[in-house]
């Protein structure tokens, strides 16, 4: 069997593959809700044969959320959709998770597809962004509010509240999204932390926050449930958060009993030089995985069977998240099976479509 075929149990999760469907925004919500777009777009990766599919980054609160189209879980009424999500998941043998965030500074922008724009906070679309210091993400940006300790404590508490809501709706897999530039990782990196008290300064300072995080979710998180922390690994830039200093935070979070490290990189810095080709992430989860023992996902441009399988035949990562090859095809695991010549099973209503010849392009 191929390594990406295998299961693979995580805490009290088996995977029936080591293909995960990375969170990716659709930026498709209203008010943090839901909708069908979500069910169609994260049911028809379970269709297509991933073991693990990841919902998009869901904001813990309002102020939380990339733009004004960002899913949310800071309040009960938006966990009924998500039910519904995750019951067609589960129907199709895959595990469901959600990634929790808070987009910090770069929080109140426009949608991608038109420009992605900070948006004021006078504008009625628009909020007041906070982070860790008055340190806005590009040089014409608003600087956002410097959280005080009453802010900080309502992060943490946020992040309890939409994990206890995750757990209700029935996720199996909770990442804590620490990376791409979004509030745990502006604290965690001395670019955008000039923070003089607890959190700032010193690396043990910085990662203080992500550790409160992280302790405060595993009370209310079952402890055999598996819990990722997706990390930035690099912020490419001279003088910003390296792999050494995620090496030290994954001990720490290790320590924790955080299961997964999903290891990206990136997104703090808004000029950073990132040599962006297939698989330009890999070797930073190979570091950690190699560095610390703790399982590791890898992620960032991979696109084809065969390069996942060495991936995790090399042993640099234990899952692979797939991202924009999903968007172009749904159904990679299918294909990935096919490609590696895995008799997998296919949905009965698919069924017809089997490839019966080696061509499948």
């Amino acid at each position: 069997m191929s390594k990406l075929f295998s299961p693979i149990t995580i805490g009290s999760a088996t995977f029936k593959n080591r293909i995960v469907i990375s969170p990716m925004c659709q930026y498709s919500a209203i008010d943090g809700f839901a909708n069908n777009w979500h069910l169609a777009h994260l049911g028809s990766r379970a269709i297509g044969g991933a073991g693990l599919v990841i919902q998009e980054a869901t904001a813990i609160l309002p102020e939380g959320r990339i733009t004004y189209a960002d899913l949310g879980l800071w309040k009960d009424e938006q966990m009924s959709k998500m039910k519904d999500i995750v019951a067609f998941i589960h129907s199709q043998n895959a595990k469901a998770g959600i990634q929790l965030a808070h987009a910090g500074r770069k929080a109140s922008t426009e949608v991608p597809w038109k420009g992605s724009a900070q948006i004021s906070a006078t504008d009625e679309k628009g909020w007041q962004a906070v982070g860790p210091s008055a340190l806005p993400f590009n040089d014409e940006d608003d600087a956002p509010l410097a959280l005080d300790q009453q802010g900080i404590d309502g992060v943490v508490d946020a992040f309890v509240m939409a994990a206890k809501r995750a757990k209700e709706v029935g996720y199996d897999v909770m990442e804590i999204h620490a990376a791409h530039g979004y509030l745990l990782h502006q604290f965690l990196s001395p670019l955008s932390n000039q923070r003089t008290d607890q959190y700032g300064g010193s690396f043990e300072n910085r990662v203080r926050l992500t550790l409160e995080v992280t302790d405060a979710v595993k009370q209310v998180w079952a402890e055999d449930k598996p819990l990722f922390v997706r990390i930035s690994a690099t912020d490419w830039t001279e003088g910003g958060w390296s792999v050494d200093d995620s090496i030290a935070l994954t001990t720490l979070l290790k320590d924790r009993n955080v299961h997964l490290i999903d290891t990206s990189t990136g997104g703090n810095v808004p000029k950073a030089k990132i040599p962006s080709k297939p698989g330009y992430q890999v070797v930073f989860a190979g570091q950690i995985k190699a560095a610390t023992g703790i399982l590791t996902g890898a992620v960032g441009l991979i696109s084809t069977p065969d390069q996942a399988e060495q991936i995790l035949q090399e042993d640099q990562a234990d899952l692979i998240f797939i991202a924009r090859e999903s968007l172009r095809s749904p159904n990679f695991p299918l294909y990935a099976a096919h490609v590696l010549g895995e008799p997998i099973s296919w949905p009965p209503q698919y069924e017809r479509a089997r490839p019966t010849h080696r061509e499948w392009k």
